[in-house]
């Protein structure tokens, strides 16, 4: 990966390389932002960067053996550790058993989200999480003498999804680190990150990608067509995942906006049998599918609440959530939309502590028969 690779973020990829040139590498950096800001192709570019044997001012050669297995995935020096989940056989898995899949799905594009790296692994049901174990294999592969690189770098994709057993021995490591070792974490939930991590890494914070940078990014892809690009760029709203939803939108998407409909249509209907097999439905996804629902539902509100008081320059709805809101959207006003957001907060927050889902969907959708008549 290179810098000229990864959209916008230009500030960033400035003290990067000056932090190369000064020999002022941290051990440990954090990169945190929310999804779609390019966190993990900044991260690649860097170890790419620092690992390169004829760096050039801007970025690296891409010709050098070290960037050849880079372009790959596949150099001695680079490791990664990222959520993964149980199977019937896999008990205590470790990224190493999905690095294949890993490798694929980073080639194709750096900017997903972990429901669409679950779904690549055709298990978007499962609860991605970073387990004990991967802690003793992160300890195995630092101690190792760096084999063509001056640095062993590890790149922790998600570190809010890790076991507070692991984090508890990752920080033993980032406090007497390996000679030449280089932590790259990248989060999206820096405060879910144990504290004393955080304490002990230098924070990247990674801002939305500027219209321009996505703009020139979109018109790169060729995937856009011309007269929609402005359209993208306004749906996005700097998140680079969103604005390829857009192009081709994501599984999860379609599935999430298909069960908002119905949700409200039953409540709407006061149909409860309706919404008691609705709320089965969903009690059967994983968890973190159940959270990104919510949140789903949450933006859709705050945006039909928006396309209701005519305020069309705020809202960031796509073709056909905005047909359908057209209809549904004055339905939210400002009477129940606090209700509403704070009923899909809790969504959020009671699915976190391991509630019950059925009861917690049920509860959610049995609320939505009051709120949507208010």
């Amino acid at each position: 990966m290179h810098f000229k690779e990864v959209v916008g973020q230009e500030q960033i990829k400035k003290r990067l390389i000056h932090s190369v040139k000064e020999e002022r590498i941290s051990h440990a950096i954090l990169f945190t932002g929310p999804e779609g800001t390019g966190k993990l192709a900044l991260a690649l570019a860097f170890a790419q960067y620092v690992s390169c044997r004829n760096r050039g001012e801007t970025d690296s050669c891409g010709t050098c053996p070290s960037c050849k297995k880079y372009n790959k995935l596949a150099h001695p020096d680079l490791h990664f550790v990222f959520p993964v989940f149980t199977t019937k056989a896999l008990n205590k898995p470790v990224s190493d058993d999905f690095l294949s899949k890993w490798r694929e799905m980073v080639q194709k594009t750096p900017y997903f989200t972990l429901s669409q790296w679950l779904g690549f692994l055709e298990n978007e049901n499962a609860q991605g999480l970073i387990y004990e174990k991967e802690s003793d294999v992160i300890m195995r592969k630092l101690n190792l003498k760096p084999f063509e690189s001056e640095y062993k770098i590890m790149i922790i994709w998600l570190p809010e999804k890790m076991h507070q057993a692991c984090s508890n021995k990752l920080l033993k490591l980032i406090e007497e680190p390996p000679a030449k070792t280089l932590f790259l974490l990248l989060t999206e939930d820096e405060e879910a990150v144990i504290g004393t991590i955080r304490s002990r890494t230098q924070r990247i914070k990674v801002p939305f990608i500027d219209n321009n940078s996505l703009r020139k990014a979109l018109e790169a892809k060729g995937e856009c067509p011309p007269e929609q690009i402005e359209d993208v760029i306004h749906l996005a709203n700097g998140n680079f995942i969103t604005a390829l939803e857009y192009i081709n939108p994501d599984e999860n998407s379609v599935f999430f906006f298909a069960k908002f409909q119905e949700m409200m249509r039953f409540a709407y209907q006061r149909s409860v049998f309706e919404l008691t097999r609705w709320a089965e439905e969903m009690a059967s996804l994983g968890r973190d599918r159940q959270k990104a629902f919510f949140a789903f539902a949450l933006r859709l509100i705050r945006e039909y609440f928006v396309m209701n008081i005519k305020q069309q320059r705020l809202n960031y709805l796509n073709e056909k959530e905005m047909i359908w809101g057209e209809k549904f959207a004055p339905y939210i006003n400002e009477r129940n939309i606090v209700p509403f957001a704070q009923a899909f907060e809790l969504g959020i927050q009671h699915i976190s502590m391991n509630g019950n889902p059925r009861i917690i969907f049920l509860d959610t959708a049995l609320l939505m028969v009051r709120l949507i008549k208010r």
